[in-house]
């Protein structure tokens, strides 16, 4: 199953349209009325898990696609920054729901969170002309760390920043946040170990300072991405068919198999 990108801009049509969008341009009324009905989810650029730019629109966009297929549905991804990613998949109804989102107690009342479509190793990047020394989030007070506005961070550091015992210098996404590390805005960020990998590979810019950062040994939390599905019925029902699929999917084979290939593009010289 080939997952469909919608553009945010066709968000200003009615729900109709936009879920028939698709099959009309290609085939006429008479074959859009087959065609097999949408999964509309709100998602934000973090690649390479999901990303309009990426392959299949990313690792974990490859796995939801996939499953969507197993019970009859095509996924779409309407792309936003974060937090309106979180208010259009959680509050309008021609939303499912959003993703790729890691599991807090707070989601886990206000959606339907799905079993876990991938695995996301979150932890501190520092450069390395300034090490970063800690053994558990209590050394981290008092520090400015960057993160992203909305991200969770894991439970121990996020009440840390809540407590006002660590500083969060936010950002709109990660690659401002690295941007603000390379220029020693500061001394360390949060971010995904896979994002981290992809940003500093991906984008020419770096190509001079990959070799400064480095992904700390430490880890604040190895953390499930799930779909948070909408609180209806149908948002249940949504979650409930999801599940089911990936209960017959192998995650690690794909993800593996998603992330090699995307490393060999990568590759200098790589077509």
């Amino acid at each position: 199953m080939t997952p469909c990108r919608l553009p945010a801009r066709l968000l200003a049509l009615p729900l109709c349209c936009v879920l028939n969008l698709g099959a009309l341009a290609g085939a006429g009324g008479a074959r859009a009325a087959a065609s097999p009905p949408e999964m509309l989810l709100a998602s934000t650029d973090w690649l390479p898990y999901t990303g309009a730019r990426l392959p299949l629109d990313g690792a974990a966009s490859a796995v939801v696609a996939t499953a969507a297929g197993r019970f009859g549905y095509t996924a779409r991804f309407a792309y936003f920054p974060w937090l309106r990613t979180v208010q259009l998949g959680h509050d309008d109804p021609r939303f499912a729901g959003y993703f790729p989102a890691y599991y807090t107690e707070e989601r886990a009342r206000d959606c339907h969170l799905s079993a876990p479509i991938s695995t996301s190793i979150v932890g501190l990047a520092y450069l390395k002309s300034t090490p970063l020394h800690w053994h558990s989030v209590g050394d981290l007070a008092g520090m400015k760390i960057g993160v992203v506005a909305g991200y969770a961070n894991g439970a121990a550091f996020d009440a840390m920043v809540r407590k006002g015992k660590i500083r969060a210098d936010l950002s709109r996404g990660d690659l401002l946040n690295l941007k603000k590390l390379l220029a020693a805005r500061v001394p360390a960020i949060v971010i995904d170990k896979a994002v981290l990998r992809y940003l500093l590979l991906s984008s020419p810019e770096f190509a001079g300072q990959r070799e400064q950062v480095v992904f700390h040994d430490r880890i604040l939390g190895e953390m499930g991405v799930h779909i948070c599905f909408q609180r209806t019925k149908v948002g249940l029902g949504l979650q409930q068919s999801f599940n089911a699929a990936l209960r017959g999917m192998d995650l690690g084979k794909l993800d593996a198999a998603y992330f090699r290939e995307l490393g060999a593009a990568e590759k200098p010289g790589a077509k």
